[in-house]
């Protein structure tokens, strides 16, 4: 199956709310090969850029281009590493259908964090209310990177991945902290 050069942003994300309405390994496994790489970092780019607005709003421009850097870079430091971690652990798939399909939970989870995190910013009330909003971002990714590591990766064994998905956590990490203190 040859994968499309571009793929409509409002498509990308039909598939995000069927991914994230209906969780399963079988559902990210039909979108798996519907996208790539390129189309992966756009997606994630441009999320980038809308979490960003609102910090252009509270730290001006370069608040707003850190956080797209910021996003992007831990996206792309993850989805390398569950991608060439996950090969050397007996993983057969590819790096398009790796980033293609955490792309797919990753958009909006991050929106949707970074939108509550925002609004709840105003009152004290809300602001004690942010660690939970980050945590249940945390939890939801962490649930839905689980099943794309299955999927997109074809393994199954709860340890590999759990694995996978600590090495590919902390190699992210590593990275943001590192694009923020440079930024």
């Amino acid at each position: 199956m040859r994968r499309p050069t571009t793929l409509p942003l409002d498509e990308m994300f039909r598939q995000s709310v069927h991914v994230i309405t209906h969780p399963s390994v079988t559902t990210f496994e039909r979108y798996e090969r519907a996208g790539s790489l390129s189309q992966a970092v756009v997606y994630v780019a441009l999320t980038g850029a809308v979490a960003g607005l609102l910090d252009l709003l509270r730290f001006g421009f370069g608040g707003w281009l850190e956080r797209i850097l910021v996003i992007l870079g831990g996206f792309l430091a993850f989805t390398l590493t569950v991608y060439f971690f996950g090969r050397s652990r007996g993983g057969t798939g590819t790096l398009d259908e790796v980033a293609y399909t955490f792309s797919l939970y990753w958009v909006p989870i991050s929106i949707v964090v970074a939108v509550l995190t925002f609004l709840l910013a105003v009152t004290i009330v809300g602001i004690l209310l942010i660690p939970l909003v980050l945590l249940a971002g945390l939890v939801a990714s962490v649930y839905f990177a689980y099943l794309a590591v299955q999927s997109s990766m074809n393994l199954r064994g709860t340890s590999t991945v759990a694995v996978i998905l600590v090495v590919a956590a902390v190699v992210s990490w590593v990275v943001q902290v590192v694009l923020g203190r440079i930024l």
